[in-house]
């Protein structure tokens, strides 16, 4: 069939006279851009012009309401389909049984190396952040108030989850007269992450509020503060990665990670270019293969991964909600640290593959733990994207670590192969992947 080029906006048909629509564009790096200019933007009126800055807030706090808005569907929607794919996976036997315990395992640890991350550096300290309200200094504008109370309210976020935990496990019992909501409930899901992307492409002009009244209200503190935590994030995902997986790579296959690292060159270069793993799924399946892990395995481990083992998401949510709670001047002591992990390793399942679907889950720790700490998130939204390419390249050498972990486990990988492969001594032919995706 006659294809049509990307940069062509014609129409061209096919040997049976058929339409054939162009290729549709990806248009996410220019929200990407767009995000980098407001950042940048922001900051500059908040040092020259502080005043102003300050009130700018309201774009921040708009954008976060937009946020609050829809995380209860987010939450529903991810945590029944994910209940559902728990079923499914553990229904294959050993291999999905040991996918899952070793997702979940290393899901935790990554949480929790993120909290004792946050409480080491402590990234925030100082900023001393107000809510709109606290930081107008006098009488509320009544048009700032009017359009903020035009978004509607958010739904508690506790209950909608726990709700979501009955109707996943009831729907799970039904088996296959369950199917059809399941699919009803897919379908929603489609909806509310187009939602979100809909939101997010309000993301600039939401970190444009929130970092011109934050550099505003603190100068150069909070710039530096931001630093730090996008330093401190990238360097934990990197140790994570090397000392982490490389660890555990070696001591159970005995393959070097930075041999894996150099064998995945290419998707990571992928992946930094849309700040999304997803865009590399199909290309980790066709290259586990190639280094010697069977078909079962990997067509099991790798998409209920991509769901299941998001380490970079994890260190993440928990190194930003400690990061706005000390920013906030209100920092959370250890049993709500510990009752925020426990709520992450559920809800973190549900901040995969789609643009601000992690805004959406720290949103949701921070709300039902303590709603006050949501007025200080507007920040995140300004640095969230120069955290995503690290987010994604984590998720992503998690997954491909984890493949070649169970093929060991469940002895269904070739090891003299995937020694070979590492090594480069047998190239992963790239013109059998193009075939497959035609």
């Amino acid at each position: 069939m006659a294809t049509t080029p990307a940069s062509s906006g014609v129409l061209e048909k096919d040997p049976i006279g058929n339409q054939e629509p162009p290729v549709k564009k990806d248009r996410t790096h220019w929200l990407y851009i767009m995000v980098i200019v407001a950042v940048v933007a922001g900051a500059t009126i908040g040092l020259v012009a502080p005043d102003l800055g300050k009130a700018l807030k309201p774009l921040g706090t708009g954008f976060v309401a937009l946020i609050k808005m829809i995380i209860a569907p987010v939450i529903f929607c991810t945590i029944v389909l994910g209940i559902g794919s728990i079923a499914k996976a553990a229904t294959v036997g050993k291999v999905g049984g040991l996918a899952l315990l070793y997702f979940i395992t290393m899901s935790t640890f990554a949480l929790a190396i993120g909290l004792f991350v946050g409480n080491l550096v402590h990234p925030g300290s100082g900023l001393k952040l107000q809510p709109y309200e606290g930081a107008a200094g006098g009488a509320e504008n009544a048009t700032v108030k009017f359009l903020l109370e035009l978004i509607p309210g958010d739904i508690p976020v506790l209950p909608t989850l726990v709700l979501a935990l009955f109707v996943g496990f009831a729907l799970q019992s039904m088996g296959k007269s369950g199917e059809p909501v399941l699919g009803a409930i897919k379908n929603i899901q489609a909806v509310v992450f187009r939602l979100m992307m809909m939101i997010m492409w309000a993301a600039p002009i939401g970190a444009f509020g929130a970092i011109a009244a934050v550099v505003g209200a603190t100068g150069w503190a909070a710039i530096g503060s931001m630093a730090i935590l996008m330093g401190a994030f990238y360097v934990t995902c990197a140790l994570f990665i090397i000392v982490v997986l490389g660890s555990l790579l070696r001591a159970v296959t005995g393959l070097n990670i930075f041999a894996l690292m150099k064998y995945l060159a290419r998707e990571y270069l992928l992946i930094f270019s849309t700040s999304s793993s997803e865009s590399a799924l199909p290309r980790l399946i066709a290259k586990m293969e190639h280094a010697g892990v069977s078909k079962p395995v990997v067509g099991i481990t790798v998409p209920t991964g991509y769901s299941f083992n998001l380490d970079g998401t994890a260190i993440y949510l928990t190194m930003s909600a400690l990061f706005v709670s000390t920013a906030m001047g209100m920092p959370m002591n250890i049993g709500e640290q510990i009752s925020l992990l426990v709520f992450m390793i559920v809800a973190s399942k549900g901040a995969a593959g789609v643009t601000g679907a992690g805004l959406a889950t720290l949103a949701a720790g921070l709300q039902s733990h303590r709603p006050e700490l949501l007025d200080g998130m507007g920040v995140i939204v300004g640095i969230d994207k120069f955290m995503s390419e690290a987010r994604a390249l984590t998720n992503f050498t998690g997954n491909a670590v984890a493949t070649l972990l169970i093929g060991k486990w469940t002895k269904e990988i070739d090891m003299e192969q995937a020694r070979s492969v590492l090594a480069g001594d047998r190239p992963f032919d790239e013109l059998s992947l193009t075939a497959n995706e035609h």
